[in-house]
């Protein structure tokens, strides 16, 4: 198993930052250019990534104030499970992780990690952005 990991402090309360991840809809802030197609509501989203494959992933745990875990809905290219979790820093600051674990063969491996962990970075970035 590949495990990505991205990790931003954030300005807000941890149940201001768990609330703008549980909800899917807002996820479509966090993602990059490459990312179109986008459909979504509070518990799943579909989309395209350029050049790549078709993603439709869904909520599959919240724990509040703690974690959201999101799994593919429909078949994707390899086992894919993105996490975010979310820590009191006991300051009204948040740390927020994301942490994407892909079942991926060397093959894959090569290709995707690169792209994956630009995608982690770019959503934690986004999200300190978006909530201060």
């Amino acid at each position: 198993m590949t495990v990505i990991e991205s990790t931003v402090e954030v300005n807000k309360p941890v149940a201001e930052v768990y609330t703008f991840l549980s909800n899917m809809n807002n996820h479509q802030q966090l993602m990059p250019e490459n990312i179109y197609n986008w459909e979504s509501t509070e518990d799943d989203a579909r989309f395209t990534i350029q050049n790549m494959a078709k993603l439709a992933i869904k909520i599959s745990s919240r724990i509040e104030n703690q974690e959201i875990i999101a799994i593919p809905s429909e078949k994707a290219p390899f086992d894919v499970e993105l996490k975010w979790t979310v820590a009191d820093n006991g300051n009204r600051t948040t740390t927020a992780k994301h942490i994407i674990s892909a079942d991926l063969n060397m093959m894959m491996k090569m290709l995707a990690s690169g792209p994956l962990q630009k995608l982690a970075d770019h959503q934690t970035e986004k999200l300190k952005e978006i909530l201060g």
